[in-house]
């Protein structure tokens, strides 16, 4: 069954996830069954956080005369583990992890300590607003605004530099929005002064290379990388008549089933791991819809094909 995109002609909101939401919860009430929080993410986001500072130990023993092995090393692999910690994030910021939104808040800020720069409680500001007025031009910062689609226009190179200073660009999109909760808040606040003291002791215990590794782990886990593409994946128009795609290809198993993105949307309740099973539950609505089946060939593709641009994110405006 497919639902097609339904504008809300107040806001400029894409509505198609409500509308399979309900329609989902009429045909298979037993969905509800996944609404759950699920603390394995919990040890998954220590296992993560251990992994990414015995790298980072390792390269700050080697010294800055290093530096080149933190890049190569922070895109191999660090990019991999800092992109499931964001996954991580943003579980924790729809409290899908545990019961206590406290809790879920802390275990987005340890999530968020490989990055050695402050996003956690940033996202959490403007994520929610994402779902409820998804591709609204004035409510939804996931959209790129007019001034990048104009400067990136379909040019390869031109693509390629706003991947790599993709977490600068989703920056510069805050000040056009309207409605959102102010950024600057208590949790913000926190937030900044872990990262700062974590990132210091980093400095101080391990040495300036591997702070350098965690760095360039967050900047190669949002941009010019294979990952990357995720953002491209979630809500580029590849295909007419649908605002969001799905990735079903093999990396969902270090990212924590980010490419079930249509499965998220309709149930932002449900944990990562049981998303498969939602799309299994109810296959009559995401059996029939298109889907991108390597985020390798979609990076390259959004690359180097021009009829991708920014453009082809699917933006709203209120009528």
């Amino acid at each position: 069954m497919n639902i097609a995109i339904d504008i809300n002609q107040t806001t400029g909101a894409d509505r198609s996830h409500i509308l399979r939401r309900r329609a989902i919860l009429e045909a298979h009430p037993e969905v509800r069954n996944l609404f759950t929080h699920d603390v394995v993410t919990f040890w998954i986001t220590a296992g993560i956080f251990l992994l990414q500072l015995g790298i980072a130990a390792w390269m700050g023993s080697l010294g800055m005369s290093h530096w080149w092995l933190s890049a190569i090393f922070a895109y191999c692999v660090g990019a991999f583990a800092n992109h499931a910690m964001f996954v991580i994030i943003h579980d924790s910021i729809h409290n899908a992890v545990f019961e206590s939104p406290t809790l879920n808040k802390w275990n987005a800020l340890l999530a968020d300590l490989p990055n050695a720069f402050p996003t956690a409680m940033g996202f959490r500001c403007y994520h929610i607003k994402h779902h409820s007025h998804l591709s609204s031009y004035d409510y939804d910062a996931d959209v790129p605004s007019e001034w990048e689609a104009r400067m990136v226009g379909n040019s390869s190179w031109r693509k390629s530099l706003w991947l790599f200073f993709f977490a600068i660009m989703q920056l510069t999109r805050i000040y056009r929005l309207k409605g959102t909760v102010p950024i600057y808040g208590k949790w913000t606040y926190i937030n900044i002064a872990v990262i700062a003291v974590f990132d210091a002791a980093v400095w101080y215990f391990l040495g300036g290379n591997a702070l350098l590794y965690f760095f360039l782990s967050f900047w190669f886990s949002v941009g010019l990388h294979p990952v990357g593409a995720r953002w491209i994946q979630e809500h580029y128009a590849a295909w007419p008549g649908q605002g969001t795609f799905d990735y079903y290809g093999p990396l969902n198993v270090i990212a924590l089933n980010i490419g079930y993105h249509n499965e998220h949307h309709d149930f932002p309740e449900v944990p990562w791991r049981l998303l498969p099973r939602l799309k299994t539950m109810a296959p009559e609505f995401y059996d029939n819809l298109r889907y991108h089946p390597s985020w390798v060939k979609l990076f390259f593709d959004f690359l180097f094909n021009p009829r991708y641009s920014l453009h082809s994110r699917t933006a709203n405006t209120a009528q």
